[in-house]
């Protein structure tokens, strides 16, 4: 049932003209009247359909389409084809009643005024947001609150930190409480700590009001920390659309360990003796690491008790494959039978 999905999107598709100039002079007159052009698409044939209370990575390369299709959803670009359903409303047709729906963070351009103090920026979205003073005075202080901006309310933002504007920018944001959130890179650049309290305060508004979230971010963290459903986009193209978990134990049954030895090792020693792995070198003096392949079925705690016994071992480290890892497998490789 369409009512159910926050984002129901099909055949999505955009596609960009990308002129070329013919070279001399009468090239150059020629272009005054035809121009050479070829087609580009940026985003081919995309479904995506997202349930209200939702937290959804969007993620993929430079250049995948992600940010022409958070453009599209947001009614800032038309798509070329394809049907956009946000909320049961056309983005592009019900501009006016759509935008009061929405929230939108780019990490890389402001929605607040730079030489006015913040809250005089909350105060004049909130006019365009038409939202009642009783109701902006109780859910700003909530906002304002759990961000920890109360203290730079009276500055502008030119004199802020990229940290503390942000989490101004997901203040503002929220304004008026919007059903559906869209995040663009909302934690580029920023350092740690700061990240951890956008996430947690992420985490809040979608358990306490149900907020739909798409992200989308080349910092994977993010995703572990937020997302349980993962939509991974290639040349414009979903080529993964489903659970974190599903998508990382399918990448999870290589073995990796760490040794390191109290002596002097030679790699082809232990690749004669212990040879259900593949060795290698490690980015350390002694640290050599052992690869157990995919379809082996070796006890892995057999492997490790074989290799302590028979060597001096100062330290072993286990290794999981990162996310990260495994999106770059990915690309690399194609995607594997989830």
């Amino acid at each position: 049932m369409e009512e159910q999905y926050a984002i129901n999107v099909r055949h999505l598709r955009k596609e960009f003209k990308s002129y070329s100039s013919r070279s001399g002079l009468k090239g150059a007159f020629r272009d005054l009247f035809t121009r050479n052009y070829k087609i580009l698409r940026a985003v081919d044939d995309v479904n995506l359909q997202i349930k209200q209370g939702e937290m959804v990575g969007y993620i993929g390369e430079n250049g995948a389409g992600k940010s022409t299709t958070i453009k599209m959803l947001t009614g800032i670009l038309t798509p070329t084809e394809g049907d956009i359903s946000i909320l049961g409303m056309d983005p592009h047709k019900e501009r006016e009643k759509f935008v009061r729906k929405i929230g939108v963070v780019f990490g890389q351009r402001s929605q607040l005024w730079w030489d006015i103090a913040v809250q005089e920026s909350f105060r004049l979205l909130k006019k365009v947001y038409k939202v009642p003073d009783e109701q902006f005075e109780a859910h700003m202080k909530d906002i304002i609150d759990t961000l920890e901006i109360h203290d730079l309310l009276d500055k502008p933002v030119r004199k802020l930190s990229l940290g503390q504007r942000m989490r101004c920018e997901l203040a503002a944001a929220l304004i008026h409480n919007p059903p559906l959130l869209f995040l663009d890179e909302p934690t580029i650049g920023l350092d740690v700590l700061v990240k951890v309290k956008i996430r947690e305060f992420l985490k809040r508004i979608n358990k306490e009001y149900g907020t739909t979230i798409l992200l989308t971010t080349h910092d994977l963290a993010d995703i572990e920390a937020l997302c349980d459903r993962v939509i991974l986009l290639d040349k414009g193209n979903v080529i993964y659309d489903g659970e974190l978990e599903a998508l990382q134990h399918s990448w999870l049954q290589e073995k990796r360990v760490e040794f390191t030895f109290e002596e002097e090792i030679h790699i082809g020693e232990l690749s004669t003796e212990f040879n259900e792995a593949h060795w290698e070198e490690g980015d350390k003096p002694l640290l050599l690491r052992a690869t157990i392949a995919d379809e082996s079925e070796v006890d892995l705690s057999v492997f490790v008790a074989r290799v302590i016994s028979s060597r001096a071992i100062s330290d072993v480290k286990i290794n999981k494959v990162s996310t990260e890892e495994i999106i770059r497998h990915i690309y690399e490789e194609g995607i594997r039978h989830v």
